[in-house]
C-alpha cells in the first residue's frame, strides 16, 4: 500500500531543493548583473569637485597609455574595471589623438564610447605679437601636439614654404595674428597649410585691391605694416603713420625707420638709437638703404595691415616720439619742424637718464 504521507514528504523536500537551488542561481546571477552593472555603467571619474576636464590623447598612444594618462590625473577609481571595458569594447583598434572633453562621474561605458567615437572638442589658439619665427613656433607648440622643433623645421623649409609663395625672409607674414578654431592633435604641416587659408582668406578681393592702388604686394604691406606695428602701439595713431611711410616711399626717401634697425642689430630693447647704430651694413637698415626692407620684421597684426591699406593721406614727413611719453608721436612736415621735436624728445630722454 502507498504511504502518501511519505510520498508528500518527499515532494515537499524536493521543492524546497529546487526552490532553494533557483534563489541561490538568482542570487548567484544577481551578483554577476551588478558586477557587470558596475564595471560598465557605474560612475569611474572623479574630477575632484570639476565638472568637466580634458583629456590630451597624443598621436600613436595605445590603451595603456591611454589608462595611464588618466591615472596620472588622478581621475580613475578603478583602473581594472576600465581596463576590463575597454577589452570589451575592442578599444585598441579604435584609439584617436585629440583634446576630449570628460565629465565628473562620467561611466567606463560612457568615457569609452566617447573615446571611440574620436569626438574632441577643438582649441582656440591664439597668437600676436610675435618678433621670431623662434618665438612663433615655442607659442604654437603650447597649444598643439606638434613641438617647437617640427614646426621650426616646416617654417625654415623652403621648398614647403616656396609651395605657399614665401621665402625665408618673408614667411612670418603669412600668419595672421588671430584666434582660430583648430584641433589640438594638429602637425605641423597641417598647421602650415590652415594658416595659408586663412592668409588667403584674409586677403579678399578688396583688400588685393586696396594694395594694387597703393602699389603694393601684400607681402609689401606686411613689411610695411610690422614697421608701423614696432612704431606705436596706439592703433588710432597706426595710419598716421604709415602715412608718413607712404609719403617717403612715394618721394624715393629713405623710410629711417628705428625699428628695422632694432631688427637688423638682433635688440629691440634698444630705447634709444645711437649713430654708431645706423652704420650697420645690413638690408634692413633703411637709414642706409632706399625703399623697404627684405621682409617682415614681425608679425603684423590686423590693425597695422589694415592702417597700411587704409593709410592716411597727409603731407608729413617726419615724427618722432611725444615727449610727454605717452606712447603718441609729434609729426612734421620740414626737418627743422622735426629736429626741434626730436630735440625735446631727446632732452627728455636726458633728464630719465635714458642712454641707450
Amino acid at each position: 500500500m502507498i504511504n502518501f504521507l511519505r510520498l508528500n514528504n518527499i515532494r515537499s523536500k524536493t521543492l524546497r531543493i529546487f526552490l532553494i537551488s533557483v534563489m541561490l542561481i538568482l542570487i548567484v546571477a544577481g551578483v554577476i548583473l551588478f558586477n557587470l552593472y558596475t564595471r560598465i555603467f557605474s560612475s569611474n571619474i572623479d574630477l575632484k569637485g570639476e565638472p568637466t576636464a580634458y583629456l590630451y590623447i597624443p598621436s600613436s598612444a595605445n590603451q595603456e597609455q591611454v589608462i595611464a594618462l588618466l591615472e596620472e590625473q588622478e581621475w580613475l577609481k578603478n583602473s581594472n574595471s576600465l581596463k576590463w571595458v575597454m577589452d570589451k569594447k575592442n578599444f585598441s583598434h579604435h584609439i584617436h589623438a585629440g583634446r576630449f572633453l570628460i565629465k565628473d562621474k562620467m561611466s567606463n561605458n560612457d568615457l569609452v564610447n566617447l573615446l571611440r567615437s574620436g569626438v574632441q572638442v577643438p582649441i582656440q589658439l591664439t597668437f600676436n605679437n610675435t618678433r621670431t619665427l623662434e618665438d612663433f613656433a615655442g607659442k604654437i607648440a603650447r597649444q598643439i601636439e606638434a613641438d617647437s622643433v617640427s614646426l621650426l623645421t616646416a617654417l625654415r623649409d623652403e621648398k614647403l614654404i616656396a609651395k605657399y609663395g614665401f621665402k625665408p625672409e618673408t614667411v612670418i607674414g603669412m600668419f595672421i595674428p588671430n584666434t582660430y578654431q583648430l584641433y589640438w592633435n594638429t602637425n605641423s604641416r597641417a598647421f602650415m597649410d590652415r594658416m595659408y587659408k586663412e592668409y588667403s582668406r584674409f586677403w579678399n578681393a578688396d583688400r588685393l585691391k586696396k594694395a594694387e592702388k597703393i602699389g603694393l604686394s601684400p607681402v609689401e604691406v606686411s613689411t610695411l605694416a610690422s614697421i608701423v606695428d614696432e612704431e606705436t602701439i596706439k592703433s588710432d595713431e597706426k595710419a598716421r603713420v604709415a602715412g608718413v611711410y607712404m609719403n617717403r616711399l612715394n618721394r624715393r626717401i629713405k623710410l629711417d625707420a628705428d625699428p628695422t634697425l632694432k631688427f637688423a642689430l638682433g635688440n629691440f630693447s634698444i630705447k634709444r638709437v645711437l649713430n654708431k647704430h645706423k652704420r650697420i651694413d645690413s638690408p634692413y637698415n633703411t637709414y642706409k638703404y632706399r625703399g623697404l626692407p627684405p621682409g617682415p620684421i614681425r608679425q603684423a597684426s590686423i590693425s597695422g595691415l589694415n592702417a597700411v591699406l587704409n593709410y592716411e593721406k597727409h603731407r608729413y614727413i617726419y615724427f618722432c616720439a611725444n615727449p610727454d611719453f605717452s606712447g603718441y608721436h609729434v609729426f612734421a612736415r620740414t626737418l627743422r619742424e622735426h629736429n626741434r621735436n626730436a630735440r625735446k624728445y631727446q632732452n627728455e630722454l636726458n633728464r630719465r637718464r635714458i642712454m641707450k
